[in-house]
């Protein structure tokens, strides 16, 4: 792990600007980009951690309040850690903000993320490693799709909705994708029954894509977020063991 430096930065959008956090080497050398896309609880210290971890390991690393339209982060009000009594109440205040990505808006929002990117200074030239959780999967897998030759890898975990039967579902992108992709489940989520996890995996083989799809036993939905009680430590780093092969390979 090397030395990194975060920074707040904000992001020209076509409806507004976005609020972000921006971490990388502290090396004055420009690094391989990730776009890290959050979950439902938003961009925070805990994100902010995960961001400096990818960091120290080579990467320039931007994670984007993608609720930006509602207000900087925290747009909700969040404990310091998210017990299963506070989902609720939580869940009841940042729906509404879920639902205001929509995939029209993401997929703009993800130009303007790219292009901060390949802006800055402290990122490599050259394709970029996407990785979402929750909501963030949803979203990465939809920019690998909309910017396939900006995209060399992505990944997103305990992602919820991935594939439905609506017209506008993530996995329907499938076809455009070319980069590697790795997707690690939760076990027995209900944001991605059986059936999800069966369209989405017919539809990378389908397309050609070059990609793995595993569930991990006993993980919960949420099991990277260590400020919930949905962290799971084992399937955690895991995750991190996987995400770091797949951009150490592709990117």
């Amino acid at each position: 792990m090397t030395a990194t430096r975060g920074t707040s930065v904000d992001i020209p959008t076509e409806d507004g600007r976005a609020d972000a956090y921006l971490a990388h080497p502290d090396d004055h050398s420009p690094h391989p980009a990730v776009l890290l896309y959050m979950d439902a609880f938003g961009l925070r210290p805990s994100l902010k951690k995960m961001a400096d971890r990818l960091a120290g390991h080579g990467y320039t690393v931007l994670v984007p309040n993608v609720f930006y339209r509602h207000g900087r982060a925290p747009v909700v009000e969040l404990p310091a850690f998210i017990d299963t009594d506070a989902r609720p109440e939580l869940f009841q205040k940042v729906m509404p903000l879920i639902r205001s990505v929509t995939p029209e808006r993401a997929e703009r929002d993800a130009e303007a993320y790219l292009r901060r990117l390949a802006d800055c200074p402290q990122a490599a030239d050259g394709p970029v490693g996407v990785t979402g959780y929750c909501m963030g999967a949803r979203l990465a897998l939809r920019t690998a799709g909309t910017h396939p030759e900006r995209v060399a890898a992505v990944a997103g975990f305990h992602g919820g909705q991935l594939a439905t039967d609506k017209p506008d579902s993530p996995h329907l992108v499938a076809d455009r994708i070319t980069a590697e992709a790795y997707f690690g489940h939760a076990d027995q989520d209900h944001s991605l029954p059986p059936v999800q996890i069966e369209r989405l995996e017919k539809a990378l083989t389908d397309a050609g894509v070059r990609h793995r799809c595993e569930v991990y036993p006993g993980a919960p939905h949420g099991y990277t977020q260590e400020d919930t009680s949905s962290y799971h430590a084992e399937a955690a780093e895991r995750h991190w063991r996987e995400l770091l092969a797949l951009f150490d390979r592709a990117l």
